[in-house]
């Protein structure tokens, strides 16, 4: 009796298992598989135009005399009769911007104001003159140069 107890219990232990690994499996195939995307991923932007470089001033120098390349040499003190010229040193690319200079007597009285217009593809150097035929007041002057309107840098100098 024993004997056919054990083998029913060991028969039923084998069949019990087998039916598990077998609903396992089922689950595994009636998994359903991860949704494909059913929307297209977003095209990428559209690049911009890539902006011109701006245009900025290197140096600002008050001198007396243009260069054959003009630049011009800085000069600290200038003579009542000098000519003042205020150069301009830019860099970038720039079309009909406007450069203004002005200088202003230690008063704040403007001495004079001009303005060039510049069309720029890299560095370059824009010169703007002031002559007095009557000669240059002695004293402390400030020239300021603008950019399209903007500061881009000052200068002090004496006229002696």
């Amino acid at each position: 009796m024993k004997k056919t107890s054990l083998s029913s219990a060991l028969m039923i232990a084998v069949i019990g298992a087998v039916a598990l690994v077998g609903c396992k499996k089922k689950e595994e195939e009636a998994a359903p598989p991860p949704p494909a995307a059913s929307t297209p991923a977003p095209a990428p932007a559209p690049m911009a135009e890539p902006a011109a470089p701006a245009l900025s001033v290197t140096s600002v120098t008050v001198g007396n005399t243009v260069a054959a390349d003009q630049s011009v040499a800085p000069v600290a003190m200038l003579g009542t009769k000098d000519k003042i010229v205020v150069s301009v040193k830019t860099s970038g690319t720039a079309n009909n911007v406007t450069v203004g200079a002005k200088l202003t007597y230690q008063d704040g009285q403007v001495a004079g104001e001009q303005s060039a217009t510049l069309n720029a593809t890299d560095t370059g150097t824009t010169n703007v003159e002031f002559t007095k035929p009557s000669g240059w007041p002695a004293g402390k002057y400030t020239a300021d140069v603008t950019v399209d309107g903007k500061s881009a840098g000052s200068q002090q100098f004496e006229v002696k």
